[in-house]
């Protein structure tokens, strides 16, 4: 009956509504052409279950993707036009293709210096859990939200926002593509740590390292990939040669 129960909120919720996203979005051709292997496609959305993530993390994005590429989804059976990987709320670990994302406002992050066998093994970490089922613990949590209620106190948001059961084979968007790249330890957002020993001092101070641990993957949200300062923000419009002096202003009069 609970099972029964969390498929029909995950049908309710990930239903589309009206919601006017925060710029339009980018030409599809400029995301082909840009996207790479462990690139993060954060995804505005524009269902009822996107309203409540934006509410809780106080950002622009719901949902992220990890673009993985053609080939890689092929040998997982996936169609010849899927390229992503994503966790879906009713249908769990899933492939995609460009044309899921294309009419819906989008930022392309992407991690800093990756190697080939890097993004590689990113991509298998991904490919292995299709097929994998969605976190449904706690959606009441979140369809709560969809009522009126007092403002949550930022420091609960983010805790909120932790739909972890604790098994492997549950995720939810963002929590999916924070383990991938843990496969290569590369880190999402993290936190300071005090140094635990003389050794550890010396090595802060005149080594220069810092001495951090990661932020829990199952707290990690698809805004922390936008905040990040290990992934760069790639804007298609910018890298395919935008040009302001090529625009022609409509209803101005020329300089």
């Amino acid at each position: 009956m609970l099972a029964a129960m969390g498929r029909f909120l995950a049908n309710y919720l990930s239903q589309t509504i009206d919601i006017r996203c925060a710029a339009p979005p980018s030409n599809p051709l400029h995301l082909q052409a840009l996207l790479q292997p462990g690139d993060v496609l954060l995804v505005e959305g524009n269902s009822r279950v996107s309203t409540a993530i934006k509410y809780l993390t106080q950002s622009t994005w719901s949902h992220a993707a990890l673009f993985v590429g053609s080939q890689a989804c092929a040998k997982a059976g996936a169609p010849e036009d899927h390229c992503f990987v994503e966790a879906d709320m009713v249908q769990g670990v899933r492939t995609a293709g460009l044309e899921r994302f294309v009419q819906q406002h989008t930022r392309i992050c992407r991690p800093f210096g990756l190697t080939g066998p890097e993004q590689m093994r990113v991509a298998q970490y991904a490919i292995s859990q299709v097929g994998s089922r969605y976190d449904l613990s706690n959606l009441m949590d979140l369809a709560r939200y969809l009522l009126p209620v007092p403002p949550i106190p930022t420091r609960w948001r983010r805790k909120m926002l932790h739909l972890g059961s604790g098994e492997p084979t549950r995720a939810i968007c963002s929590t999916l593509i924070a383990r991938a790249f843990g496969e290569i330890r590369y880190p999402i957002l993290s936190k300071l740590a005090l140094a635990q020993n003389s050794a550890d001092d010396w090595r802060s101070k005149v080594l220069g390292l810092s001495l951090f641990t990661p932020i829990d993957e199952k707290l990690i949200v698809p805004r922390d990939f936008d905040v990040s300062p290990y992934f760069e923000v790639v804007k298609p419009t910018l890298s395919s040669g935008f040009n302001h002096r090529d625009l022609e202003w409509q209803g101005a009069n020329p300089p």
